[in-house]
């Protein structure tokens, strides 16, 4: 129920802040929500919705009921490929993060905490923990703590100080350490079916149920293109992702604005479209990550809070894939390939050679013996 409430109390605090943008209604043209296909992140959505949307009037179907459905939409799992991560199969993506654990940072991280990870490791039974797996079992004492139950003797402030800042670091291996704009545009997405054009866009991570989403950032993109256009007489406003911290992560990494501090329940990353008086549009991005402030606005580097769309649009050009299949391949993939061709013809060769060679031997030994001269003993002898 506390996320429940933190969900609801968002909704709310988004209410006050747009309260002159959308009507006070429910109007179905105006906001469309997309959720993964969790039960999590379904639920928190709705539990949003009925702060944003407190029934009044005519919308009151029961009077003992200060709640309206308003639908959410999502797709199942496996055709899932906005909001989740890893987007796979992405052979490029799985050789940088194999490079990424060569890395000076990974290596000399993963010596100072060897012990801290071996004790933790047997406390909980878990095996070949490392730091790209640890951030489970604080997830886990998290949620425990949280729901005040009991934590095992050995999860003192000082154990749990450490697995949060290893947990931090697990986030940041997934996008960045090493080759993050490379990571980024490989957990872009591929081109997909866009939605109407909106002027808000919001993104609430929530509790994850797995490790799944990826960023969204090419989507947003070009929605925020569609809804500056201002021919296209549109009516949706407000466009909301409910997904993962994962989900963020990816995206503020894209963005190169990650504090590098994992994404807390109900916190939400906006986009907000403005048009200027001179006819221009602008960007601005807020970060909503404690229950009770008002978000804090964020600054893509190169650009000034306020930035002018297409200055927005070109920054982030660089993180968003062109041909996603074709970026996921490992380039040695090609040489790979011929290398294995030409050692295998020239394996074919040498076997022939040997059998051409075994084969003229064998008829050599085989041959009846030729013509010689035998002296005549007799003559000889005379």
């Amino acid at each position: 129920q506390v996320g429940m409430r933190q969900q609801w109390e968002l909704g709310q605090a988004l209410r006050r802040r747009y309260r002159d943008f959308l009507s006070d209604t429910y109007r179905r043209q105006e906001i469309f929500i997309r959720s993964t296909d969790c039960d999590r992140t379904l639920m928190s959505a709705e539990a949003n919705l009925a702060g944003l949307y407190p029934p009044g009037g005519q919308e009151m179907f029961n009077p003992n009921i200060s709640w309206q459905p308003i639908p959410v939409h999502t797709v199942p799992e496996s055709d899932e490929r906005l909001l989740k991560f890893p987007l796979t199969p992405c052979p490029r993506y799985e050789q940088l993060q194999t490079e990424t654990r060569h890395s000076a940072e990974y290596i000399n991280r993963t010596k100072e905490n060897w012990q801290f990870l071996q004790m933790v490791a047997k406390e909980t039974g878990i095996r070949d923990i490392s730091l790209e797996s640890v951030w489970s079992v604080y997830d886990t004492l998290f949620c425990e703590q949280v729901h005040k139950m009991d934590l095992p003797g050995w999860v003192t402030p000082d154990v749990m100080a450490q697995l949060r800042e290893l947990k931090d670091f697990g986030f940041e291996f997934l996008f960045g350490i090493h080759n993050r704009v490379e990571k980024a545009r490989l957990q872009g997405g591929e081109c997909i079916r866009e939605g109407a054009s909106c002027c808000s866009v919001w993104l609430l991570p929530l509790t994850s149920c797995s490790l799944s989403p990826g960023v969204l950032l090419d989507h947003i993109r070009k929605n925020l293109t569609k809804a500056a256009n201002v021919s296209a007489h549109q009516n949706l406003k407000l466009l909301a992702y409910s997904a993962h911290d994962t989900t963020l992560v990816a995206l503020q990494m894209a963005l190169d604005v990650f504090n590098k501090i994992q994404a807390p329940y109900a916190s939400c990353h906006l986009f907000e479209l403005y048009q200027e008086d001179d006819g221009n549009f602008s960007v601005e991005m807020f970060y909503r990550n404690e229950s009770g402030k008002e978000p804090f606005p964020l600054t893509i580097p190169g650009c000034q809070h306020k930035c002018p769309l297409q200055r927005f649009l070109e920054l982030t050009e660089p993180v968003v894939p062109q041909d996603w299949e074709q970026e996921c391949k490992v380039s040695g993939n090609i040489h790979d390939t011929e290398l294995f061709v030409g050692l295998a013809v020239c394996g074919s060769i040498l076997l022939l050679l040997i059998i051409l060679l075994l084969t003229v031997l064998f008829r050599i030994q085989s041959q009846p013996p030729g013509y010689r001269h035998v002296s005549n003993e007799g003559e000889e002898q005379a």
